[in-house]
């Protein structure tokens, strides 16, 4: 079952939301060269306590807890990379997926961000990623099917010569980071459970510069691409309404530019 929230549940995911996109924005502001991904996740550590919340990705799993506050993934690492020494560098692109349990409500929204300057096919890529995302939310509209979203983000990515992640996939989020239902970045226009008003979807295209496969390292979490090449990832909570999609983690920071 998808769940449907009531108007006083769809406020506590506003509120949530709001404090994952103002968490999301501060820790994009401190991403330049020299800052080491550990620092990233301590930040966010304190952003989240601050905020009076607790992260909903912090000992997730049940064989191997996630170590990590937030997913901090650098370059090739598509998700799910965890803060390290690893210092950041000019060039890199390091996504930032960021939650937060506020009220027993979650909020869930990730941003790539380039280190300065990066090459022209990974500002391609980037862009494309969060074009997707956007062209993906459209579909999210009250009658449509889940697979609408996903179809949609598909097709725009395969035309500009880039690929979806097939392995990992969107989700329903409220009282539990994943509720049904699933939201791929790919599907069949038509089909896939209908969607309603008062709906929560976490929207969130993972985008490969290459080859669409990944793999997953030894430390059980972090998703690489299978040829090395650069991924990027954003990714919006969004209510289905009887109107227009409302995004629930938008800011200026995440406009299209």
């Amino acid at each position: 079952m998808i769940p449907i929230k009531n108007e006083r549940e769809v406020q506590f995911m506003k509120d949530s939301c709001k404090a994952a996109a103002l968490i999301r924005d501060r820790l994009a502001q401190e991403v330049r060269p020299g800052v080491s991904t550990r620092e990233l996740d301590d930040l966010a550590r304190e952003l989240i306590a601050k905020a009076g919340g607790k992260s909903p990705f912090y000992g997730y799993g049940t064989r191997k807890k996630f170590p990590g506050h937030i997913c901090v993934s650098v370059n090739e690492e598509v998700v799910h990379g965890i803060g390290s020494d690893r210092r950041l560098q000019l060039g890199d692109i390091v996504k930032l997926d960021v939650g937060i349990i506020l009220n027993g409500w979650i909020g869930d929204t990730a941003i790539t961000v380039p280190v300065g300057m990066v090459t022209s096919d990974v500002n391609h890529l980037m862009h494309v990623t969060l074009q997707s995302l956007y062209i993906g939310i459209d579909q999210a509209r009250a009658g449509n099917h889940v697979h609408d979203i996903g179809a949609a983000v598909d097709r725009y990515v395969s035309e500009n010569k880039c690929a979806v992640v097939r392995e990992f996939v969107g989700h329903g989020v409220g009282k539990r980071l994943h509720e049904e239902p699933q939201v791929p970045n790919f599907g069949k226009p038509k089909t896939g459970a209908r969607l309603k008003p008062g709906m929560t979807l976490a929207i969130e295209p993972m985008v490969n510069l290459g080859t669409s496969e990944v793999k997953i390292l030894s430390d059980g979490w972090t998703v690489v691409t299978a040829d090395k090449k650069a991924s990027a990832h954003f990714e919006h909570t969004v209510l289905i309404t009887d109107g227009e999609p409302e995004i629930l983690t938008w800011t200026e920071r995440m406009a299209l530019k």
